[in-house]
């Protein structure tokens, strides 16, 4: 065992996605001398492609699981509780380890929370079973910070005003909408008829050129892959880029740090973490800051127990791990089958790597069918099939439980591949945080002789009636478009990589871990900036609260640090 430095460090930063990388980007441009500790390599831009046997069929980007696996805890359709690993599932809970997360691997939907979703408990009530709360900061509070992520990370998009629009201090979006398919106006013309409100998706991605990052190819290659033109505002390319140029910031990669070791008096001294070879070393820090995503950064602070914290670190009150949120919601599908349209229309449905980019907003709030009162909904982004080739012909192998060969195969993927274009859909809605999900440490151990993290995934029951309303509703439009072979579901299935709660904050240390400034209660200079502050989810993705919540604590962490 090493100590690395014996000079603190001002920051010592675990991760370096969208929860890290405001905070990198801020203490370095004000001269804070800052320490990154990334499990994973540091990929470049020339190392992205868009292979999808790399990107989406091995772990590349991702721990092995043969190495590194989670536990999935559930209650089964008897009533029944099961665990099963993450590898005997074939099912990875690891997200993009590597600079900058798996922020280079999202597809960048950005939508803002709205005012409502600050503050659930004052507006629609107790539900029984589910542990809701108010946020301790309001929607205005995190406003400035939502347009700072518009302006430094770069979002493309349109401002069209709806029913349940968040309000805004800008006008609109500081880069145009993305190049769209055909199909939007579909969405656009149907939407009208049914009396929905649809707007145009704002992503993360590039219109125009910014700062020596290109701007989107179109390559129809996006979710799931590193961008090859740094358009995608991953914190790799949008924030730690512009750190390295102060010369203030230094990152160690393949640094799995297992244990942050308080001095005796509730303040960390010092990051231990571990490289490949098992060699270990020690980095002191004046603030220490956990953004390893929410059940990474859970499990470090249940691994960090000592004497002053028997149950963990900053855990006294036996709430790390609680509460941990996911995405509830829902997809669908429908197709197109061109042979119903005239050619140049089924060229322009057929044309690749433009998006889609439509969110139906009309359903935020719904009513309950049975009590017929208000009660909170979600969103519903569309999409295309994902583009990967190999995933689609895998799907078309069965016909009737009868396993295709030869020419029938062939055939049948040549049919779908030139006749077909699906469209999806994605429900958004909020999971309800209640007892049954939540993470603790496993008694089964990685690689390393470290305890997995056992992550409970039951949802609550109640969640899902908002979620099937919407999928409702979306089949409908999707009818008006004219797709053919709709179908949707609903499910208590959560989407690994929609991670959030577990660290709450709050103003009271009796309920929350955090304080409103993502400060923990018990350790002075202890912060955790990734979305495991978050006590309710809100029905949008995640990203965009993440990086503008991240802003807000770095300007806290300035006078801090000051």
């Amino acid at each position: 065992m090493k100590i690395l430095n014996n000079k603190p460090f001002d920051a010592v930063i675990i991760g370096s996605g969208a929860g890290a990388g405001p905070v990198i980007y801020e203490l370095t441009r004000a001269g804070f001398n800052v320490l990154v500790l990334e499990k994973g390599p540091w990929y470049r831009t020339k190392d992205f492609r868009k292979d999808e046997l790399t990107a989406t069929r091995r772990e590349v980007y991702v721990p092995n699981l043969k190495d590194e696996y989670h536990v999935l805890t559930y209650t089964d359709d008897w009533g029944d509780q099961v665990s099963q690993t993450t590898r005997d599932l074939a099912w990875s809970f690891w997200n993009g380890n590597m600079v900058g997360g798996s922020s280079n691997l999202m597809s960048g939907y950005f939508q803002r929370m709205k005012p409502v979703d600050f503050k659930l408990l004052s507006v629609y009530g107790e539900i029984p079973g589910a542990d809701i709360v108010d946020w301790p900061i309001t929607y205005d509070d995190l406003e400035p910070y939502y347009t700072k992520v518009e302006q430094v990370i770069g979002i493309s998009g349109k401002v069209v005003p709806h029913k349940f629009q968040e309000p805004r201090s800008t006008p609109g979006f500081p880069y145009p909408p993305l190049e769209e398919n055909i199909v939007s106006s579909f969405i656009d013309r149907a939407a009208r008829k049914l009396g929905f409100e649809v707007t145009p998706t704002p992503r993360a991605i590039l219109s125009e050129e910014k700062d020596g990052r290109k701007s989107c190819y179109y390559s129809h290659y996006c979710g799931s892959y590193g961008c090859a033109s740094d358009a995608k505002g991953s914190s790799r390319v949008a924030l730690i880029h512009d750190a390295l140029r102060t010369g203030n910031l230094s990152v160690i990669t393949n640094a799995h740090v297992y244990h942050l070791e308080t001095d005796g008096h509730y303040k960390i001294k010092q990051a231990w973490f571990i490289t490949p070879d098992g060699k270990k070393f020690a980095a002191t820090g004046k603030i220490f800051v956990v953004a390893a995503q929410a059940v990474e950064s859970v499990r470090l602070l249940l691994l960090s127990k000592n004497k002053e914290f028997p149950k963990g670190l900053a855990n006294n009150n036996g709430l790390v791990g609680k509460n941990i949120l996911f995405s509830s919601g829902g997809i669908g599908e429908g197709e197109f089958h061109l042979d119903e349209f005239d050619r140049k229309t089924a060229q322009a449905i057929r044309k690749p790597g433009v998006f889609v980019n439509r969110t139906l907003q009309s359903f935020y709030e719904v009513k309950h069918p049975v009590s017929g009162k208000p009660i909170k909904g979600g969103i519903v982004d569309f999409l295309f099939e994902h583009a990967n080739p190999v995933s689609k012909a895998l799907k078309l192998k069965w016909e009737n439980d009868t396993l295709l060969t030869g020419k029938d195969l062939k055939e049948k993927i040549h049919a779908y591949f030139t006749r077909i274009r699906k469209l999806k859909f994605e429900i958004f809605t909020d999971w309800l945080p209640h007892k049954g999900s939540f993470v603790t440490l496993s008694r089964k151990k990685d690689y390393r002789g470290f305890p997995v993290a056992d992550i409970h995934i039951d949802g609550h029951p109640l969640q899902l009636v908002p979620a099937r309303i919407i999928a409702r509703e979306t089949e409908r439009l999707f009818k008006e478009m004219g797709l053919k072979n709709i179908r949707s579901t609903v499910s208590h299935s959560p989407p690994s990589n929609l991670q959030a709660g577990g660290i709450r904050f709050g103003d009271d240390p009796k309920t929350s871990v955090l304080n409103r400034w993502c400060r923990a209660h018990e350790v002075e200079n202890l912060f955790v900036t990734d979305g495991s502050f978050m006590p309710t989810g809100g029905s949008v993705p995640y990203t965009w609260t993440i990086y503008a919540n991240s802003f807000r604590v770095a300007d806290y962490m300035l006078k801090y640090l000051r």
